[in-house]
């Protein structure tokens, strides 16, 4: 076996090394005048979108009042066979008010569900019961069909589907 030896070099004094110079904020030059062609910051445009208050919303049109209390109403019907309400289970694809009548467009899980005569009577008593509403019509459609694609995520969860 070769035994290694070292050299050691001692070393009186370390090379000074040279600081650098210290940081400062950017500073315009004294001597150099504001760029002629800038104008002023421009306002920002968002706060004038945010200090603007929200336009009130026809109680019957989509999101207003009236019809969130007709969606309220059909969340209170359940599908026999499903532990869903009719709305979160994806059955209603519409609800259109205007003067008072509703109209609600709705499917059934199949064509040949057990309930196929009976729902869109319980669908139409629910909507007139709701205040504001004076009459109702349902229309019973099989086209789109539905899929449980159409679901919400609740619907989903509750059905373990997620």
């Amino acid at each position: 076996m070769s035994e290694r030896t070292f050299e050691v070099q001692e070393v009186s004094e370390a090379a000074p090394v040279p600081k650098a110079p210290p940081l400062r904020a950017y500073e315009e030059p004294a001597h150099e005048a504001p760029h002629a062609h800038e104008t002023p910051h421009k306002p920002d445009y968002l706060d004038g979108f945010l200090a603007k208050t929200p336009e009130a919303v026809a109680p019957e049109a989509p999101g207003g009042e009236l019809q969130e209390e007709v969606i309220a109403a059909l969340r209170q019907i359940f599908d026999p066979e499903i532990p869903v309400n009719i709305y979160d289970l994806g059955l209603i694809y519409n609800v259109e008010i205007s003067d008072g009548h509703a109209v609600v467009t709705m499917t059934l899980t199949t064509p040949h569900c057990p309930v196929a005569e009976t729902m869109p009577g319980e669908v139409e008593m629910r909507v007139m019961s709701v205040p504001g509403v004076a009459s109702a019509e349902v229309n019973l459609v099989w086209d789109p069909a539905w899929d449980p694609g159409k679901m919400s995520d609740e619907a989903k969860l509750e059905m373990g589907m997620l």
